[in-house]
């Protein structure tokens, strides 16, 4: 869409005669030496600045004009009256995402590096566009390969920086471009492998972020990445651990996200030969459903384990829950009927004081009217 290249084009077209000018990239040194005499400042003082617009932009010379551009808009390249000069806040510009055209341009060059350094630019986008350090010093343990300086590597490349502890795609576009470096396939097995070797770690330690991200990894995965039978039993029950983690956290929509992920983990006869699982797997996930309102989810929810539960007592939960969802439905006198039902089933017989049970209930309502 730039004006110029649509002169250029249209130039073609009447056979005007044109000379194409090619602009090779700039090495560091040069673009010290160009940023010096643009601020008319020495380059000692400018090499900070020149460096950092080196790794954005790769010494492209059109970026590097446009970038400085943006800068000045931004006010983070600026002239002080005080001190006589340009200063420029290095931390801000660190920080600085990149021109979409500019990251258009860099994402490129993601072909052009070893294979070791794009296969651990395919590790960290799985994890979406930032990882604590940290956490790849466990994961490259976990893989053994070597990540840390394959990553730093791309730090150079300006497609990573390393800031506050972790490593950060410095554009979307990057992490877009590392991810879909593997297919449909690839993407799935890549999960599930990074998963299942998060996942001892999980039941080793007690860290919520290494449960957590083994869960979501083998989520992204799902069944249909599982190779052994056993591995079905594993990732539910991890799915399990981590729904729990995320209810303690307040998080009932992600641990309803947990706790559906591991019944789909589970195989078709689950019930016979995982019935303890199963059931705490269920039961969980009606307990999140009540309290997010997904009162459709919770009824098939409950219809499974009053269909499968071997004992009253183990449906009893799922049971409390509906009549829970009728109350809140403002479906009163059935959760009452309900409720008596239970209790009777408990051998506590409570049918002869329904009219009591009534009149408490006409004078509660009778009470709140006034609010």
């Amino acid at each position: 869409n730039n004006p110029l290249w649509k002169t250029l084009c249209v130039n073609d077209l009447f056979n005007a005669r044109s000379i194409d000018v090619k602009l090779d990239r700039m090495d560091e040194e040069t673009l010290t030496t160009m940023v010096s005499e643009t601020l008319c400042l020495s380059p000692r003082l400018t090499r900070s600045l020149s460096s950092i617009i080196y790794r954005k932009t790769k010494g492209n010379p059109l970026f590097v004009s446009q970038l400085m551009i943006s800068l000045g808009k931004e006010g983070l390249l600026r002239p002080s009256l005080s001190r006589r000069r340009w200063e420029w806040d290095k931390e801000k510009i660190q920080c600085q995402k990149l021109p979409d055209d500019v990251a258009m341009f860099l994402t490129k060059s993601i072909k052009a590096l070893s294979e070791d350094v794009k296969s651990s630019l395919k590790v960290l986008s799985c994890f979406g566009s930032s990882a604590e350090i940290a956490f790849i010093k466990t994961l490259e343990r976990s893989l053994q390969t070597n990540l840390l300086r394959n990553l730093d590597s791309a730090v150079k490349e300006g497609l990573l920086e390393k800031k506050d502890d972790r490593y950060h795609f410095t554009h979307d576009r990057f992490q877009e471009a590392a991810y879909n470096m593997m297919n449909f396939l690839d993407r799935r097995n890549c999960h599930f492998d990074y998963g299942m070797a998060l996942a001892p770690l999980a039941e080793r330690e007690e860290d919520a972020l290494i449960l957590l991200t083994a869960a979501n990894q083998l989520d992204l995965a799902g069944p249909g990445a599982v190779r052994e039978e056993s591995q079905n039993v594993i990732v539910a029950n991890l799915n399990l651990r981590a729904g729990k983690k995320s209810m303690e956290m307040s998080d009932f929509v992600a641990a309803y996200s947990y706790f559906d992920n591991g019944i789909l983990f589970l195989r078709k006869k689950h019930w016979e030969e995982h019935y303890e699982l199963s059931l705490e797997l269920f039961d969980m996930a009606a307990t999140c459903a009540l309290a997010n309102g997904d009162i459709v989810n919770l009824e098939l929810l409950s219809n499974q384990v009053i269909a499968h539960g071997r004992s009253y007592e183990d449906k009893l939960n799922v049971i409390y829950f509906v009549t829970c969802a009728m109350a809140f439905s403002s479906r009163l006198p059935e959760a009452i009927e309900k409720g008596l039902d239970i209790l009777a089933k408990l051998g506590i017989e409570l049918r002869g004081h329904e009219s009591n049970l009534r009149v408490c209930v006409q004078e509660t309502k009778d009470l709140l009217s006034v609010y």
